[in-house]
């Protein structure tokens, strides 16, 4: 029966063998047509980021050619490495992180190392990251030891429950997931000593704060070839806050938002007035649902509801088509973008590309 059976299906002369090859190797065929099709319409789906290092009175006379050329050798690195990794079809939270991590390791920037100080002389530094695939969020406050916030509000989205830890509570997660810590010392730089210095004298003397260069808070938001949205902001908060203020960065929604159906949005000013407006949020959601395109969303709560209220800063935005927005009611504001057709672009005033 065994050899029968071999016999029925082997010989090349009644051609079955023939037809059975034909039909096998065309599927073959077809399969890897059809893996390469698919392969080839990711490799084609847009790309897009873009960063901010901060958002306020940028005056132009403390801003000397070499620190000019400093800050935009720091925000090119930034956006190159997100860059980097959407280019090779890395996703969109891997790019934001990235980005975000190099100005937190950079001290011309107020997150991370080089943060602001506050009245006591320490660094607290808050981040948020949102995944805009869920969508999901995780947010610290209040830290005071994790070398990369940004990181450690990352692993509160995955690896925790919760969306938000704070303080203590914060740092005892990370020491559960062996995030790196470094003493409050590490964050302090003498350009911040002296800034927090001259606050707490003007304070005393009852004077307007002297306009301090470059002080804001950093983000990123990302499009990656998935189509998935993400959105990261990092800051050490306002020279001389009291302690335990938390500003808009970490919470979502107001400093930070990202959904797939709409947008991704980081923010950067005056954080009180960005938590009143829920900014970050507004912005997404007259995009889905007034469907007003991003850049007349942006618009409309930067330029219109912020400033009626007295605040004072800026967006960076993406929406689902690799679109982006850069926009400020402020002097200025360090910020970059680019994409896969073409566009790079690093900047710090509205007249100043």
């Amino acid at each position: 029966m065994r050899a029968g059976r071999r016999n029925c299906v082997a010989p090349d002369h009644n051609g079955e063998d023939m037809t059975y090859r034909k039909i096998v190797g065309f599927g073959v065929a077809m399969t890897a047509l059809l893996l390469n099709a698919a392969a080839a319409g990711g490799a084609g789906n847009p790309v897009a980021i873009a960063i901010h290092g901060g958002a306020g009175v940028i005056d132009r006379v403390q801003m000397t050619a070499d620190r000019e050329r400093a800050y935009r050798e720091a925000l090119a690195a930034a956006l190159d490495a997100g860059y980097s990794i959407l280019e090779s079809g890395g996703s969109s939270v891997d790019a934001v992180t990235a980005a975000v991590r190099t100005m937190e390791d950079d001290p011309l920037f107020n997150a991370g190392k080089g943060a602001v100080l506050n009245h006591e002389g320490a660094a607290e530094l808050d981040a948020a990251l949102m995944d805009g695939n869920g969508p999901r969020a995780g947010a610290v406050a209040g830290v005071r030891h994790v070398k990369n916030p940004i990181e450690l509000a990352r692993l509160v989205m995955e690896r925790s429950p919760h969306v938000m830890l704070v303080g203590e509570g914060a740092e005892e997660f990370a020491l559960e997931q062996q995030v790196v810590l470094v003493p409050n010392s590490y964050f302090r730089t003498e350009r911040r000593r002296l800034d927090l210095e001259r606050e707490i004298q003007e304070e005393r003397n009852q004077q307007k704060p002297t306009p301090v260069t470059g002080t804001g808070t950093v983000g990123a938001v990302a499009l990656d070839r998935a189509g998935n949205l993400a959105a990261a902001t990092s800051t050490g908060g306002l020279t001389n806050k009291r302690h335990g203020r938390v500003g808009d960065s970490p919470i979502i929604g107001s400093g930070t938002y990202a959904n797939n159906e709409s947008c991704a949005v980081s923010a950067t000013g005056q954080g009180e007035f960005f938590i009143r407006s829920v900014v970050a949020y507004d912005i997404c959601a007259l995009v889905n649902y007034r469907h007003l395109s991003l850049d007349a969303a942006v618009h409309e709560v930067i330029q219109v509801k912020l400033k009626r209220l007295g605040g004072e800063g800026g967006v960076i935005a993406i929406d689902h088509a690799g679109r982006i927005s850069l926009d400020f009611n402020s002097e200025g504001m360090f910020r970059g973008a680019r994409d896969s057709h073409g566009r790079r672009e690093i900047s710090i005033w509205r007249d100043n590309p």
